[in-house]
């Protein structure tokens, strides 16, 4: 890796990531698999004995195992992933977050339009086994992805893809993008740091201090009153508007293009609520969706 003074690195790593860093699409894996494990945690029998069923010859067949399986596509199966990639958010441009189906998500391919068409696949004991399956392992995946509020966005920034970050940081990033870590400060963009960074500080190791991992996370959030909102399961798409609504209720956009530890622990908390929101409303679909025989 090209190494730079270290007065110019901040600078350097930043551009850097302006030419080279590529559009991220989810949480992070830790991020997915905590909704999927706290669903897992709070479904009911009927719907835990057909997660089996369709998940049985997994490598790891639990929501948790299978909740990064839409985003690994991009490895695994590249034209599937490119098919798909449309469905991980929904962003409108008129800066407000009155999305609209026509406008926002045509013809379904959106995260929204993705989550009620697999809904439909999961729920039609008609289908064949591995469609059902494949649209379990869809839905985990998006309904995540709608509770990270940058997959669900107002702004002419594709998501914060395009708002670059030069975040200081001792945590180490994801394999594809250490060669934009420089000298302790991460050439990255604002949809990234949503995505890895803010959970990732305390979920993950990093040098001397060891991170709480899947389990320890999950339980630490499972501790906290649940469920974590009162009143009935609401529609996808009032997930991503509630979403859309948060950032900028909540400033998530900084001011400036340099950040630190400071926001990322300023943020946490809405974060693991909103891993919380998905988690719950993760199971309740479940249950509508499976926990009941066809008639």
């Amino acid at each position: 890796m090209t190494r730079f003074p270290h007065a110019l690195a901040p600078l350097a790593v930043l551009v850097g990531a302006l030419l080279a860093a590529p559009a991220a699409h989810a949480w992070s894996a830790l991020g997915h698999r905590m909704v999927g494990e706290l669903a897992s945690r709070h479904v009911n029998a009927t719907t835990q004995a057909e997660i089996a069923t369709l998940l049985a010859g997994e490598p790891d067949p639990t929501l948790a195992g299978v909740a990064t399986w839409a985003d690994d596509l991009r490895d695994n199966d590249p034209a599937r992933f490119k098919a798909t990639s449309r469905w991980h958010y929904i962003n409108t441009n008129d800066g407000t977050c009155d999305f609209d189906m026509a406008r926002d998500c045509p013809d379904g391919q959106c995260v929204v339009g993705a989550v009620e068409t697999q809904r439909a696949i999961l729920g039609d004991r008609t289908q064949p086994l591995q469609a059902r399956r494949d649209a379990l392992k869809f839905l985990v995946h998006f309904v995540g992805d709608m509770h990270q509020p940058m997959h669900a966005n107002n702004h002419q920034d594709a998501g914060g893809n395009k708002y670059q970050i030069s975040l200081t940081t001792t945590l180490a990033p994801e394999a594809y993008a250490k060669k934009h870590y420089v000298d302790g400060v991460m050439g990255t963009n604002l949809h990234s740091v949503w995505d890895y960074y803010i959970l990732g500080e305390v979920g993950v190791d990093k040098p001397g201090h060891p991170g709480l991992g899947l389990a320890g996370y999950a339980d630490r959030l499972d501790a906290l009153p649940w469920p974590p909102e009162s009143g009935a399961v609401s529609e996808p798409m009032a997930w991503a508007k509630e979403s859309c609504r948060l950032v900028d209720a909540r400033s998530l956009y900084p001011q400036g293009h340099k950040l630190d530890r400071a926001y990322l622990d300023a943020n946490r908390p809405l974060a693991e609520q909103r891993v919380r929101q998905a988690a719950w409303r993760l199971a309740r679909l479940l249950d509508d969706t499976l926990g009941a025989p066809a008639p």
